[in-house]
């Protein structure tokens, strides 16, 4: 076997100069090598290039900042009757005209937005609560549990809310907690739903069996690893679920069954409003016109902010 010798030339030791710095763009360099970005900001940037839902957030924006200094901004109430001033017009007075018994509509439709936007979110927070422990124990457990649970769940989702309502205001009287709690006896099965399904998804992840088989409480694994990981198709959900609980306050207020005069309501002027649409449209059109831009505005901000949390819902 010939070994290799090498020659004195190339047992040299090279110069320093050999080892100088190569010249490189620090600019360019910088445009490769970019700091890395977090779930969080990544969503962000991608929700912010949707321009329908930063329209549509900003809209809704503008509604709930107004929801809160409207009634503020006129001299006038939402309840006070000025019998003298009854149906006037959109004017420099009364910007959005009155009603039949002189009440201001300025001032009742922002009150209206008040008891909408508390009534939306109040029992979409309620049913996430709910759903999520419900639908998290389910898909978690599973086996006979989930069964049952989702046996019983299915029944209750089978009730007509309309029906649970009357019932209600029958063995209650109409009130916004009576609208809460109507709207939360059967508001929480879809979410519940929803994170079953991601339970069932998740709890056999490698970093969830690595979790049990370390010991981890049941309790922790869920709340701790499965929930958090299941964080987009839930803000997705609740962020729909607050529009449906408007619509449906705007039902029922409208069927009588909701908040009663004098307390302002969207539903209540619209059933007020309806009788003399023909001779007074301004009465009906402001409460419409604003519930109607709000449910849109909700429902364009919910589908961007699906896509943006995670691409592969996107249709």
């Amino acid at each position: 076997m010939t070994m290799f010798h090498p020659s004195p030339a190339e047992k040299r030791i090279l110069p320093p100069e050999d080892f100088r710095k190569a010249d490189v763009n620090e600019h360019a360099a910088e445009a490769i090598v970019q700091e890395g970005v977090s779930a969080l900001r990544d969503s962000w940037l991608r929700l912010r290039s949707n321009h329908v839902a930063m329209v549509s957030l900003i809209f809704l924006l503008l509604i709930i900042v107004m929801a809160i200094i409207g009634p503020m901004m006129t001299p006038y109430d939402y309840y006070t009757n000025h019998l003298e001033s009854t149906n006037l017009p959109p004017s420099a007075e009364h910007w959005f005209g009155t009603d039949d018994l002189g009440r201001d509509m300025f001032a009742r439709t922002w009150m209206g937005a008040r008891i909408s936007l508390i009534v939306g979110f109040t029992a979409a927070i309620i049913n996430l609560v709910i759903g999520v422990i419900y639908g998290g124990i389910m898909g978690y457990i599973g086996g006979r549990l989930d069964e049952v649970m989702n046996k019983f769940s299915e029944i209750i989702y089978s009730i007509p809310d309309l029906l649970v309502a009357i019932l209600l205001v029958v063995v209650f009287e109409p009130s916004l907690g009576t609208i809460i709690l109507a709207l939360c006896v059967t508001g929480w099965i879809n979410m519940s739903w929803i994170v079953r399904g991601q339970m069932m998804q998740l709890k056999n992840q490698e970093y969830a069996l690595a979790s049990r088989s370390l010991g981890s409480p049941h309790m922790r694994i869920l709340f701790r690893h499965l929930l958090p990981n299941s964080m987009g198709p839930i803000i997705v959900t609740l962020t729909l679920a607050v529009p449906t609980a408007i619509f449906s306050e705007a039902v029922l207020s409208f069927l009588g069954l909701g908040v009663q005069s004098p307390a302002a309501s969207w539903g209540t002027m619209i059933n007020d409003a309806l009788k003399t649409m023909m001779i007074y449209p301004w009465r009906l059109a402001f409460p419409a016109l604003f519930i109607s831009l709000m449910m849109l505005c909700f429902n364009l901000f919910g589908d961007g902010l699906r896509d943006a949390l995670d691409p592969k819902m996107k249709k």
